[in-house]
C-alpha cells in the first residue's frame, strides 16, 4: 500500500503543473515476454539451488506497461512507470527441492509463478539535439514487488521481497529520417549485492506530431545474492506500442 501511495502522490503532482512550454505524453507498449534463465535459492545461504527455466518449462506470457511523461522546456522530463510482470511455469524437479520454509518431492508436478512489478519514478535531463542526435541522462527510483511462488498438489510456498533500488537513466536518439528514428533507453545499475538491467532498442515512427509507434526488443535482467535470497534472472521481451503526445 506505502508503494503504491508514493506512486499515486507523483502521479498527482505532475497534473497540478501547468506551463504553456510543458510537454504530456503517455507512452504505453506490449509484446511477449520469454525467459531465458532464472536462478534461484531461497534461503540465498542454505537453500537448494535450481533453475525455473532448466529444471521447469516457460510459458511465454502477455506483457504491459504504462508510463506518463511530463517534459518542461525540452529539458527536464518527469516520469511515473507502472510494468507489472508475471512469469509461469509448469513441470517436475527431477530431485528434492528445498525452497523457503518448504521441501518439494523429485518428479510431482510443480506449478511456479516468477512475480517481478516494478514502480518507478523518473527525472531526466535532456541536451539540446545536435545533428541527427539527441540524449539524456538522469535517475531512477524503483519500488520493486517481487515475489516467487511454487504450488504442487500437497504444499505451497512463496517467497515475497519488496524493495528500493536506485537505478541511472538514459535516452539517446538517432534520427535516422524526418520520421523515423533509432532509440535506445533504460535503467541501470550493478553494486556488490545485485544488479539491475531494464533496456529498451526500438524503432520509433512519427506519423504526424500527436503519435509514434514504435517495435523493437527489450533486455530485463538482474537480481541479488544475499544470505535470504539468491535470485537471477534474464528476460527477454518482443515490444510493440506506441506515444500520445498532448
Amino acid at each position: 500500500m506505502k508503494k503504491q501511495l508514493i506512486f499515486y502522490v507523483f502521479l498527482i503532482s505532475l497534473l497540478a503543473v501547468q506551463t504553456s512550454q510543458a510537454q504530456w505524453r503517455f507512452n504505453f507498449e506490449s509484446g511477449v515476454v520469454f525467459s531465458e534463465y532464472n536462478d534461484v535459492r531461497v534461503p540465498g545461504d542454505v537453500g537448494t539451488f535450481f533453475s525455473l527455466d532448466d529444471d521447469l518449462s516457460s510459458l511465454d506470457q502477455i506483457y504491459y506497461r504504462l508510463r506518463l511523461q511530463y517534459t518542461l522546456n525540452n529539458r527536464h522530463t518527469f516520469s511515473a512507470l507502472f510494468a507489472p510482470l508475471t512469469v509461469n511455469y509448469e513441470g517436475a524437479f527431477n530431485r528434492e527441492i528445498t525452497f523457503f520454509n518448504q521441501t518439494f518431492s523429485a518428479n510431482t508436478p510443480v506449478e511456479a509463478a516468477y512475480q517481478f512489478n516494478s514502480y518507478r519514478l523518473t527525472y531526466r535531463y535532456e541536451f539540446p539535439r545536435k545533428g541527427r542526435f539527441q540524449w539524456g541522462i538522469g535517475a531512477t527510483a524503483k519500488i520493486r514487488d517481487a515475489s516467487i511462488r511454487l504450488n504442487s498438489a500437497n504444499r505451497t510456498e512463496e517467497k515475497t521481497n519488496v524493495g528500493f533500488v536506485p537505478l541511472i537513466n538514459f535516452r539517446a536518439e538517432w534520427f535516422a529520417k524526418e520520421r523515423l528514428s533509432i532509440v535506445l533507453v533504460g535503467d541501470a545499475l550493478a553494486s556488490p549485492q545485485g544488479r539491475a538491467e531494464d533496456v529498451l532498442l526500438a524503432a520509433y515512427f512519427y506519423p504526424n506530431r500527436r503519435v509514434t509507434l514504435k517495435a523493437g526488443y527489450r533486455i530485463l535482467e538482474g537480481g541479488a545474492n544475499n544470505d535470504e535470497v539468491y535470485n537471477f534472472s534474464l528476460l527477454h521481451y518482443a515490444v510493440i506500442g506506441g506515444i500520445i503526445n498532448f
